[in-house]
């Protein structure tokens, strides 16, 4: 299936926990403020953990106004009007890793506990199911446990520890942890029986 065709399945509207709605599409050109203001909304701590100076203007123009869906398809939750969650499928468009996908994620405190990011993993997944990849990963640092729960709870299997390995944004050392799913097409599913 094309990546057309997984865009057009969206907006999406998800309902969680707690009778909580969430719209769910892809990042769009209009949306610089927005997703400015949902990074410096997250805590400096977890700011830490990510590999970009999201809290820099220039650096989220760049995403805004540069979007490719076919190397960073960014997914938005969406609940009164802003952005409250992210989730990215990082690809490869050639080379040796071009059929394995990069997922990231992340939620507000607030919006948290109520199946968001189980929703969106969920939904980035199924794309890079249907376009044609095989594997998907998830990167983290040994401090994010409860991300690495969650996504062993969604079949995500840890592949690399390496301790010390990464540094944060403040140069201090962490582990780096590699979990990584195998995508199964239908054709396979339907082999199973």
């Amino acid at each position: 299936m094309s990546l057309e065709l997984e865009l057009n399945k969206f907006p999406k509207r998800v309902n969680l926990k707690g009778g909580f709605s969430c719209e769910l599409r892809p990042l769009r050109r209009t949306d610089e403020e927005s997703l400015h203001a949902f990074f410096r909304m997250l805590p400096e701590k977890e700011r830490m953990f990510i590999k970009h100076r999201v809290n820099e203007q220039p650096v989220i123009r760049d995403w805004c106004q540069n979007i490719d869906y076919a190397r960073n398809l960014p997914i938005v939750g969406l609940a009164d009007g802003k952005i409250v969650a992210d989730a990215t499928l990082h690809q490869q468009q050639g080379g040796w890793k071009r059929h394995v996908g990069r997922v990231s994620v992340l939620v507000l405190p607030e919006y948290r506990g109520r199946g968001l990011a189980r929703a969106l993993i969920h939904e980035i997944v199924e794309v890079a199911r249907n376009i044609g990849l095989e594997h998907v990963e998830a990167e983290f640092m040994g401090d994010q446990e409860a991300a690495i729960k969650m996504f062993a709870l969604m079949g995500f299997s840890n592949l690399l520890t390496l301790e010390d390995y990464v540094k944060d944004m403040q140069a201090i050392k962490h582990d780096y942890v590699l979990m990584g799913l195998q995508l199964k097409t239908d054709e396979e599913y339907a082999g199973m029986g």
